[in-house]
């Protein structure tokens, strides 16, 4: 998981310079104006699951746009017989040791679904605190 991490981070970065790179009207590349009107959809199969992506422009802006991300799909909420979920069901009867920081219920969510946010941390040298800090977009 940190390589995925470190891999994204090495890409984002990259991708800044490959679209310095492009020129428009050259190479076949040509810019297409924002729709006035227009609706799509992206679905693919993330490392974890399924991944849907939907949006809606309007007046040539993004006027809904939607993520469904694959902890949505595996946790799930109840369905039409409210019958729980597999992690709220996992959930019930856990014990806690202390309310005000309950780390057995982090526990039980990740072992379900680790997102990378949440999978892997790390801990940054000037740090006084030595909490560790989610990956998202640090510095790394």
């Amino acid at each position: 998981m940190a390589a995925r991490a470190f891999e994204t981070k090495k890409v984002a970065d990259a991708m800044d310079g490959w679209l310095n790179e492009l020129t428009i009207g050259q190479n076949g590349y040509t810019f297409i104006p924002v729709p006035v009107t227009m609706a799509g959809k992206g679905l693919v199969e993330a490392p974890r699951g399924a991944l849907g992506h939907w949006v809606s422009i309007a007046n040539s802006k993004i006027s809904r746009y939607q993520v469904i991300t694959p902890t949505g799909w595996n946790a799930s909420g109840r369905d039409h017989k409210n019958q729980p979920g597999p992690i709220e069901q996992a959930l019930i009867g856990t014990p806690v040791g202390d309310a005000q920081q309950p780390i057995e219920v982090l526990r039980v969510i990740h072992s379900f679904d680790p997102c990378l946010a949440c999978a892997v941390h790390v801990a940054r040298p000037d740090s006084r605190s030595g909490v560790t800090i989610p990956i998202r977009g640090a510095a790394l």
